[in-house]
Parts: structure tokens; sequence; C-alpha cells
């Protein structure tokens, strides 16, 4: 006998057929979709989340682009913005805003070095404001010469088109140029993929590698310099022991501004506030999005040395000397307030703390995966972000064809567990499996990821 049709059915099926017939998703290719249907989340609470069909997953990709921080359901933010938005929800930027001032004195209290705050609503716009800030600059002090910016292979820096001319994802940049000019690209530092990757001093000759770049484009022409702290979508690459202390001593050399992407590592994500916190370097930007407020509204920050700040002050008479900047969204007063929130959640709840020890026990539990899985080539990462890269060969480290890795993510997913994979990236170079769970997670969460990943493994590669 059939069971009779709720309303609730009928309603999430036309939810599920609007979406279908009329929401264009990110990332997706369509086609499969003429004889499914798509996912459609409806809740979330903790590490968990539920589609409309009812199935629970466990988010291993904190909402799958390395996000919601602090977990789903968390009512202390929902609350913060919603009473922000019911006594002042916008204006722009060209003025203040209670909770933008209190987020950038709290936000600058952990950057040491840093001072001012920029805000805008996405990555890709807060880097965008980092190389407005350098071309500018070249045109008031250097006739415009030294306006070129240099990014790394393999890095991800944001989806526009200036964006995507920074990114060094060959795949992730096809058929969207002409991109714009002056940008120019370095060597990576990825260590398993060098010839002399397991040399002691390779952190330092992958940081000359950029000094040879400045030489030959010239000095004075490049103003800038973008990095990832750790390389996220390029493949989870952590950098090499001296690798961050050299570009720190070159750009000081030659004179160029050190602009560090904290979009995905940045608000704990490593076990420190910030990724270069790692490494002992003092950028002169820094830019933030993503984990900023945990995705429970749209903000981002490229933050600035006072340095920086001032070479933009001027007389007033001097009618193009300020930065001439806007980003409509950068005047939402409810992205900083969701920062604060989130903030107090991160401090309140000693994530970075938890950051540390959970990174520790998932990373020995994937090393642990690797003895037992020759397809594991190599294990990387640092606190809740962490790659492993899947090669046919250990030896040769030929990698797998991508359908191997996105065999592998379909599994975990078809058995309760949502795993991330470079996707789109790179011709021959998407074979990492990527793991970025929020920074409440406990070893039982860990647990049940690892072994999600071990048994898709064992069933595919």
């Amino acid at each position: 006998m059939n069971k009779p049709v709720s309303g609730v059915q009928i309603e999430n099926a036309k939810i599920v057929q609007d979406d279908k017939a009329h929401v264009w998703h990110h990332l997706s290719q369509h086609k499969p979709l003429e004889e499914s249907d798509p996912m459609v989340i409806v809740e979330g609470k903790g590490m968990r989340v539920k589609d409309i069909n009812g199935r629970e997953y466990l988010d291993a990709v904190s909402g799958g682009v390395w996000t919601v921080n602090v977990g789903y359901g968390r009512e202390s933010i929902a609350d913060a913005v919603r009473d922000q938005l019911a006594k002042m929800c916008y204006f722009a930027n060209s003025a203040g805003n209670i909770p933008g001032a209190q987020f950038a004195e709290r936000l600058i209290d952990k950057m040491p070095g840093l001072s001012r705050v920029y805000y805008s609503n996405s990555g890709s716009e807060a880097n965008e404001k980092g190389y407005k800030l350098v071309r500018q600059l070249a045109a008031i002090k250097n006739n415009g010469e030294k306006h070129k910016i240099l990014f790394r292979d393999r890095d991800y820096h944001g989806t526009t088109i200036t964006a995507l001319s920074s990114t060094g994802q060959l795949q992730r940049k096809d058929q969207y140029g002409p991109f714009t000019p002056g940008f120019v690209e370095v060597p990576h530092c990825m260590a398993y993929r060098a010839p002399n990757g397991d040399d002691p001093d390779y952190g330092v000759q992958a940081a000359r590698e950029i000094e040879k770049v400045i030489l030959r484009e010239g000095p004075d022409t490049v103003g800038s310099i973008i990095l990832e702290p750790i390389t996220a979508g390029g493949g989870v690459i952590t950098p090499p022991e001296g690798y961050f202390e050299t570009v720190q001593e070159i750009c000081k050399k030659y004179g160029v501004l050190l602009h560090i992407d904290e979009v995905v590592c940045g608000m704990g994500r490593t076990g420190k506030w910030f990724g270069y916190q790692h490494y002992g370097v003092k950028p002169d930007i820094v830019t933030m999005a993503k984990g900023v407020a945990s995705g429970y509204a749209a903000i981002s920050v490229t933050a600035t040395t006072e340095d920086l700040f001032r070479e933009f002050l001027a007389e007033p008479a001097e009618k193009m000397h300020y930065f001439r900047d806007i980003s409509t969204f950068g005047g939402c007063a409810g992205g900083p307030a969701a920062a604060l929130a989130n903030m107090q959640i991160i401090e309140e709840e000693n994530l970075l703390d938890n950051v540390v020890k959970m990174g520790d026990y998932l990373m020995d539990q994937l090393l642990e995966l690797q003895q037992k899985h020759p397809v594991i080539g190599d294990v990387r990462g640092k606190g809740l972000f962490v790659g492993a890269e899947l090669v046919k060969d250990r030896k040769t480290k030929e990698p797998v064809d991508e359908s191997v890795t996105a065999g592998i993510a379909a599994h975990c997913l078809k058995n309760g567990v949502m795993i991330g994979r470079t996707n789109r990236s790179f011709p021959e170079h998407n074979n990492t499996l990527c793991l970025s769970p929020a920074l409440i997670c406990t070893k039982s969460d860990l647990d049940e990821i690892v072994t999600a990943i071990d048994n898709a493994i064992a069933d595919i590669a």
C-alpha cells in the first residue's frame, strides 16, 4: 500500500524542481541534472548538515569551500546579525558603523604590524583592493613603472578576471582570457614535486627562484608579490623551512610589497589566527574572507600597515591621491557584527588549541592510512587543513587520474561524509584529497572521516 504524500513532501519536491529549473550552480556541469536531482542543503548543526530528503552528512570541508570555521547553527552569530540589521543594516563605508569599528580594532589586535582595515564582501574583491593599492602607489610614486604583481604557480586568488590573472592554476583560468596585464608567475615551493625537494635548503632555493624573476623583470617594475601561506586549492602545499624568511628578505631588498592571501587559512584554520604567523614574516597587505564570519554573513578584509595607508594621505587639493575605491557591500553592518561574534566563539571555546590538537591527530591518522594504501603518495598540511596526494606509483609520483579522487569523494558522500578534492585546477594534477573540518571537530568526527576515506580507497583505488 502506498503511503500518502504529505504537504512537506509536496513543498520539498517543488523546491527541488524550482532549483533544477532556475538555479545555475557553482562549479557544476548541469547536464547530469537532466536525469537526476540537485542536492539541496536545508539544515546544519555543529559538523553535520541535512539535505532536503532528510539525509545527514558529516561535513569535512566546512561548507564545501573551507568557510564555516565554527560550525553550523551558531545562534549567537545569527542573533548578532539580526540585531544589527534591525538597528542599522547598511550605509556606504565612506561613513563608519559601530561593528565595523569594533571588529577592526579586535582584528588588528591579532595582527601585530598591521593597523588598517578595508572592508569588502569576497576574497576575490579583497585581493583586487590589494592590487589596486599597488597600481595606484606605482602611479603616485614611480611614474606607473613599479606596477607588476608576482604570483605563484599553483596558488589561487579569486574568480574575477584580474584575480584569475594572478592565479597559478592553468585549468581554472582556461577559456577566460585574455587576462589583465602586469601579472608575472613565479615557481611553486612544493617539495614533493621538486627534483631537489629533499634538500634541506630547498626552501631557500625555492624562494631564490622568486628573486631570479624579479631580476629578470627589473626590480624597478615589480610592486608586490601575492602568496598563500599554505596553497589551498592547488593541493594543500605547506612551505618548506626557510622559504618565507627568504621571501621576506628578498621583498625588503627590492622594495616589493608582501601580500599574503589568508582567505582560506585565516581565522584559526591552521592553529594560529593567520597562517603567515607560523613563518615569522611581516606582510604589508593581508587579505581574508571565508572564515572571518564563518559564512554567517558576507565579509572580506584587506588589512595593511600604517606605512602603506599613509602613502595615500595628501592635501585635499590633490584630488587623485587618495584611494579612490568603493565596495558596495563593504558597507553592510551585518558582516562585521557576524565577524565579532565569530571571533568571540573562537576565543571563548579555545578553538585555536583544539585546531592544534585535532590537527595533530588527523595528521597521524592519515599517515597511518598512507602506510596502508600505496596510492597515498604524500600527506601534508597544518592544523585542520590537510591534503593527501594520490599517485599511481610512489617512485615515479605519477598522479592518479582525477576520476579516482572524484570516485573517492563520491564514495564518501554516499556513505554520509563530505570531503574535498582538487578540481578543475590543473591538466594533470587534480589528484589531492582535501580536508578542512570545522575548528570544533572531535576525535570521533575525524575517525569517521578517515574511516570513510579508508573504505573508499579500498573499494576504488
